[in-house]
């Protein structure tokens, strides 16, 4: 019987989690001195390293001494909170990462309280010591207060504290000792972290936690073997969440080590491996002895809160950009995305319309960046709540709001927030002149608030939310202020008329941008709508001005990302994506159109 130990990093989103994996990795001695790596090893995904954010749960596996250590890093975003849940039912110790200045922000909550629920006992791990304004002291207190407030037992209230700073891999259990490096986490791990259960005799018992797809294998399955053993071309029987049994063989056993997968032969009860063969699997799902079937209870995951309707694009300037343009090429990479993204559904509501519904803003525009660097082009509408009926009543998601700002500005945040239906819970001073708000606020309010909050913060402020529960609908909530610029024209933009126009509202586009009528150029400095002509030239004559011509100054455009214009459109909008650009239009593009469907 191998050594096993089975632990997630857990932690809210820029921690550090991802950085203390690649130095448990390095510290452990699991690269060979010849490989050469990356940091933040963990994040593969082009986006992660980007954004420096983990969006899916990995795996991966480090041998200490005579112990192999499977360590599970997980995404800190409160729209990936499902992929926590699931990822803690497989192990059986978690490391707690909490900023040694920031504290216990809204996504430490939920994982904690998810943790508890299951009994796992924590290791808290203090980090970013090295920051000037660090207060490990504070924090520890703030974690003990959060453990206490989420009724932990006794033994889990006994946790063990190291502080680290992951960057530059040291670690050391009190702050008066001089910097070690990770030896003393290592030990830690596993002197408090228990050993798997289970028994290699007993029959065969594998849960799915997570899944991967490859072109060659097909869907592949990451479980955690709760007990027996399961070898290479075994037969098989999985078990459906809804009771339903499946025979199957398993083609291939995958084991890992460091960033390395390698195909293994067999592997007993307490290791975590990957299995390929059964095409049906799904998560929750247990893989069981077919002479004596098993199975697990299944388990539950969040439901979806946000929708949005997916269309093909149908601008005029469509499939001048992308490669994929067709509702059948939409359906095909909407059909991949959900075989591996379980958070995730979609449904095809109309000739080439799609409504995709995920957890949040977050994980539906990390979907639509994907397809479009895949060089697809399509159409997304506004989000909108999922609202549901329970017990009679209309209900919708609220969220769980905590802004972090300088003191000046909180007076603002609190208004701004009031009108979106938000309620105050607390209000604390973190120091430095900054203070922490935290409000309960409908989700619908949330919708393009990111955009608002870091103009009046002037960039300083953070907000972070997690999803709180349903509960009966509030009426309606304040939703963008000003109307948009919107061309009447088809044709490339105009230096000449944009300094023209730049008087009238902030322009998103510059001069030589392709427009079409009825595409949204900028945002109005008024409330209402304004239909403007873009691509007017100068009239030449040939009588010579007494004056030279004023020299053409434009104001550089706001630069709209896809985050930044998903928030921004109202419901008759639209958002044309292509590889190449993100424009914004109007769901009729001629205005006689619109002004009949105002009415209605």
């Amino acid at each position: 019987m191998q050594k096993i130990r089975n632990i997630a990093v857990i932690a809210h989103v820029d921690h550090g989690k991802t950085t203390l994996v690649d130095g448990l990795l390095k510290q452990s001695g699991t690269y060979g001195s010849h490989e050469q790596v990356n940091e933040r090893a963990m994040d593969s995904n082009a986006l992660e390293k980007e954004r420096g954010i983990t969006i899916l749960s990995k795996n991966t596996a480090v041998r200490y001494g005579d112990h192999k250590i499977n360590i599970i890093d997980t995404p800190g975003h409160a729209d990936f909170g499902g992929e926590v849940e699931r990822v803690l039912k497989m192990v059986d110790g978690a490391l707690i990462l909490v900023d040694a200045y920031e504290g216990v922000m809204p996504q430490t909550k939920f994982v904690v309280k998810k943790m508890l629920g299951l009994g796992i006992k924590p290791i808290v791990v203090i980090n970013k010591i090295d920051k000037p304004s660090a207060d490990p002291e504070r924090v520890v207190d703030e974690v003990f207060d959060l453990f206490v407030a989420m009724d932990a037992t006794e033994d889990q209230l006994d946790f063990p504290i190291v502080y680290a700073a992951a960057r530059d891999g040291i670690a050391k259990m009190d702050m008066s000792e001089p910097d070690g490096d990770f030896k003393c986490l290592f030990d830690t791990i596993l002197e408090k972290v228990p050993e798997p259960t289970g028994d290699a005799e007993n029959p065969t018992q594998l849960q799915v936690f997570t899944l991967d797809y490859d072109n060659y294998v097909g869907k592949i399955g990451i479980a955690r073997i709760f007990n027996g053993r399961i070898s290479k071309g075994d037969n098989i029987l999985l078990a459906k969440a809804d009771g339903e049994m499946v025979k199957g063989k398993i083609s291939k056993l995958i084991g890992f080590l460091g960033l390395n997968r390698m195909e293994i032969q067999t592997a007993e009860a307490g290791d975590i491996v990957a299995v390929a063969g059964i095409e049906t699997v799904d998560v929750g799902d247990t893989i069981c002895d077919p002479a004596n079937p098993m199975p697990l209870d299944p388990m539950h995951i969040e439901e979806p809160t946000l929708t949005v309707v997916f269309s093909v694009n149908d601008s005029p300037l469509a499939g001048q950009e992308g490669k994929h343009v067709t509702s059948n090429k939409i359906r095909e990479r909407l059909d991949a995305e959900m075989n591996t993204n379980v958070a995730m559904r979609y449904e095809t509501i109309g000739e080439g319309k799609f409504q995709v519904s995920g957890r949040g803003e977050l994980q539906i525009t990390i979907l639509a960046e994907n397809m479009r660097r895949e060089g697809f082009e399509f159409g997304i509408g506004r989000p909108e709540v999922i609202v549901r009926e329970i017990e009679g009543v209309k209900c919708e998601p609220f969220e769980h709001l905590v802004v972090d700002l300088p003191a000046d500005f909180a007076g603002t945040i609190i208004e701004r927030l009031g009108r979106r239906k938000a309620e105050m819970t607390a209000m604390v001073p973190m120091g430095e002149g900054f203070t922490r708000v935290e409000f309960e606020i409908p989700a619908r309010g949330l919708i393009g608030f990111r955009g608002q909050f870091l103009t009046d913060t002037k960039g300083e402020g953070v907000m972070n939310h997690s999803f709180l529960e349903f509960r009966p609908y509030t009426g309606s909530v304040e939703s963008r202020q000003y109307g948009a610029l919107i061309s009447m024209e088809d044709g490339v933009a105009l230096a000449y008329s944009l300094f023209n126009l730049q008087d009238r509202g902030v322009l998103f586009v510059n001069p030589q941008t392709k427009v079409y009528k009825g595409m949204i150029i900028g945002e109005h400095s008024r409330t209402n709508d304004l239909d403007v002509n873009p691509i007017k030239g100068k009239a030449q004559s040939n009588v010579r001005s007494s004056g030279a011509d004023e020299a053409i100054k434009l104001v550089p455009p706001r630069d709209m990302n896809l985050e930044r214009a998903l928030e921004w459109i109202e419901d008759d909008e639209l958002l044309e994506v292509t590889p190449l650009s993100i424009r914004m239009r109007k769901r009729w593009l001629d205005p006689t159109d619109r002004k009949r469907y105002a009415k209605k």
